[in-house]
Parts: C-alpha cells; structure tokens; sequence
C-alpha cells in the first residue's frame, strides 16, 4: 500500500488554491539579478556551492511556470527537454528559460515560454504568485511562477526544445514518502539533491527541488 503524509492527504484542490493565494506574492526577489546575495538552500554543501558558482560565473536569471492544471484531481504539468539539447537533454522540467530584456518581468517570461514550448495559451493560466528563488550548480537563478491552469487547453509542442509534455498527480509529488534524498561530491563537498521517480519518469534536480519548495510552501505551517 502507497505511504500517504497526513498533511498532504487533508488538502484538497480548494484548499490548496486558497493557500497560495494566501502565502505567494508577486515580490521579485533582489538575488535574481545580485550575485553578492546567495539563495540559502538550508543544506551547507549546496549553499557553499552556490556560493563558489556566484564568484566565478555570472547569474542567468531565468523563470518557469509551476502549472497545477485544476482537475478534481489536480495535476502538475511538465515537460522532457529534447534530447538533442545541449544543455541538461532529455531532463524532466516545467516550462521556463532565461528572462529576455523584452519580457516585463519573470512571470511574463514565464508566460511566453510556456506559450512558446508547448503551447500552452495564457488563456488557460491563472498565475497566483512567485515561489522562493531557487539557485543552480550552473549560474541559474531560477524565479517559479506557480499558476492555476484551466482544463481544456490543447498543447503545441516545439519539438526544437521539448519532446513530451505530461501531467504527474499534484498528490504524489506533494506526498514526502515520495521525496527521495540523494547526494553527490561536488569539489570534495557532499551537496544533496532531491529526486521523485514516477513510473517511467525520473523527475530530480532542479525540477524536484522546486517541488519540494512548493510542499514546504503549502503544506507545512
């Protein structure tokens, strides 16, 4: 029988939303674009990373969209990055990319590329507001925009960037029995990551950090 955390189990999708939209804000963090200001991950060896990363390459600002697609049973929406990337190929991610000067803020960047990766009309989303910035081994610095998603929609998908888009159950991945920890040396330093495998889906890094940020969000007091 699956493990279930009470906490999870006691919320459902109404709550879920009335909770964002009580927690989140639309406030741009000042580390998205200052180097001098490090995201605190809370585990030592990713912030000392973080912290190596911030001297010696620049920041990329960069947004994703965090779609909760509003079935009964609400849903997260996601993306397999191409791969013939360069960059992190056939990797499980939310629609998002680098901030342009011509984007008026994350969430817009957010918005267009979610429009331009799979085709997902701004007609459909319901932004709520931004999560905590949450910082890469790579020089990202990453602003999540979590949103309400109509039903409905009909994807487009660029297959210059994406290979499949697909919806994994709001409750497993808000489910802690489901957040694996892992670790790895990074310059003779052991840094953590999180990873939730669902069936054929590996979903880890970045993508499962920031859903651990959104279960810490929502879910705890």
């Amino acid at each position: 029988m699956l493990k279930t955390d009470p906490r999870t189990a006691d919320i459902g999708s109404a709550e879920f939303f009335d909770r964002a939209r009580a927690r989140l804000r639309f406030d741009i963090p000042p580390g998205l674009n200052d180097a001098s200001i490090i995201p605190i991950s809370g585990d030592p060896g990713n912030d000392r990373m973080l912290q190596i990363i911030a001297q010696e390459r620049p920041i990329r600002p960069a947004a994703v969209l965090v779609p909760i697609v509003d079935h009964a049973e609400p849903t997260v929406l996601l993306t397999q990055r191409a791969a013939h990337l360069n960059d992190h190929a056939g990797q499980i991610s939310f629609p998002g990319g680098k901030i342009d000067a011509t984007d008026a803020s994350p969430l817009d960047a957010a918005l267009r590329e979610a429009e331009e990766e799979i085709g997902l009309g701004r007609e459909f989303i319901d932004p709520i507001g931004y999560l905590d910035l949450y910082a890469t081994g790579f020089g990202f610095r990453i602003l999540p925009t979590l949103a309400r998603v109509r039903p409905g929609f009909r994807l487009r998908i660029n297959e210059d960037e994406v290979d499949d888009a697909f919806e994994v159950p709001l409750a497993f991945l808000m489910n802690p029995v489901n957040h694996q920890l892992h670790s790895k040396e990074f310059r003779g330093m052991e840094r953590s990551y999180y990873a939730m495998p669902f069936a054929e889906r590996y979903i880890w890094g970045a993508t499962a950090g920031i859903l651990r940020v959104l279960y810490e969000r929502i879910y705890l007091p």
